[in-house]
């Protein structure tokens, strides 16, 4: 065991979050499509070998909450010696666990190597313009299978020891009405994944791995221990909710909290339906990961140790754990929901710790098809 003080272990984790910063910044100059550059609908994030988050990220909370999903799903796909120094995977299907969210948020991540030993991930996750499907930009109201909504990529490796597969390529740009901008947007993103592995490689560089490692696992246990603490400070109770809907459906949730866990229980919720507002169970748990994270310790660090004390219960084809082939274009309306339902549920027994329940919607309006300009 490498003696590690806490200077280090802090030098070394805000280095990992200047470094998902800086992957934020290169990937929004570099981005080609304004709900990227402008809209900043994006996230960037580092994970450890297993996939774990090490630092906290930048962007949108669901997205970064996403990369690690991914990356998991990633290392289930490949075995070992087939990942390599150099390459970068591209996934944003849902139904595979690569993507919590929709078909038009792509996730690219590469590994990092540092003596040829895996150390780490870097990852980025935005939405493309159009990904194929039945209408332009991916997002009908009208889908009733996910095939409706555009390209599904699980887990696939883009680009192999530094060289892009130009196999892989031909089929995103044949499956995008915006080739253009789908090719720029995806050059961004590789730009910033690239970018973050090589500050990782200077930095392991200058701790050396076994200290580089040791400070993320360090943290990891430091993100459960502020979790642990924060549930010590809570009484232990058990919570409900029931919430009818605008269809007349009802949406309901337990939450029962010890001194060392929170359990959400989602499985009495509606069968997965026909239309496009399913959420896959990674959906649901991101969304319980943030209501967790605003009850503990909002303004702590955030890590994959984290979300240890945090158990999600859910029912396989239900509206919150859709199962293939469930569209999911819309999914972001009832995440919102479902994060929302949570806050409420939680307020009842601790309203000076929580935000007051929200509109809930992402009142989004989506126009698309082809305009003379």
């Amino acid at each position: 065991m490498h003696s590690l003080d806490i200077f280090t272990r802090d030098i070394i984790q805000n280095a990992l979050q200047a470094i998902a910063d800086e992957m934020f910044a290169a990937m929004r100059k570099a981005a080609m499509s304004p709900i990227i550059y402008e809209v900043l609908d994006m996230g960037t994030g580092i994970t450890d070998a297993q996939g774990d988050i090490a630092s906290s990220g930048a962007g949108i909370p669901a997205f970064v909450g996403v990369l690690d999903k991914a990356v998991k799903q990633i290392l289930k796909h490949h075995q070992a010696d087939e990942i390599e120094d150099g390459d970068v995977f591209i996934s944003n299907d849902p139904h595979d666990g690569g993507a919590v969210t929709h078909l038009n948020d792509v996730v690219l991540a590469m590994p990092v190597f540092a003596d040829g030993q895996l150390v780490a991930w870097t990852a980025n996750i935005a939405h493309w313009n159009d990904v194929g499907g039945m209408v332009p930009g991916s997002l009908s109201t009208e889908a009733v299978d996910i095939f409706q909504e555009g390209l599904r990529l699980a887990s696939v490796k883009l680009i192999s020891r530094g060289q892009p597969i130009r196999s892989v390529l031909q089929i995103l740009r044949a499956n995008s009405r915006m080739p253009d901008f789908m090719e720029g947007d995806l050059w961004a993103g590789i730009a910033a994944v690239r970018c973050g592995a090589l500050r990782l490689q200077q930095l392991n560089s200058k701790y050396g791995t076994d200290l580089f490692l040791q400070a993320m696992r360090d943290f990891m246990d430091l993100g459960e221990k502020i979790s642990l603490k924060a549930l010590a400070t809570l009484p232990g109770t058990t919570l409900s909710l029931s919430e009818p809907q605008d269809d007349g459906s009802v949406f309901k949730v337990g939450i029962t909290i010890s001194h060392t866990q929170l359990l959400i229980d989602l499985r009495d919720n509606p069968d997965q339906c026909a239309g496009p507002v399913n959420l896959s169970r990674d959906g649901a748990v991101v969304a319980a990961q943030m209501a967790f994270k605003a009850l503990t310790a909002p303004q702590g660090v955030t890590n994959g140790g984290t979300f240890r004390p945090l158990k999600v219960l859910t029912r396989p084809g239900s509206l919150f754990d859709a199962q293939a082939p469930a569209a999911e274009g819309f999914y972001f309306e009832n995440m919102i929901r479902v994060y929302d339902l949570l806050l409420r549920c939680l307020a009842t027994a601790f309203p000076e710790r929580l935000p007051a329940g929200n509109f809930a919607s992402v009142c989004a309006t989506i126009i698309g098809g082809v305009h003379p300009d």
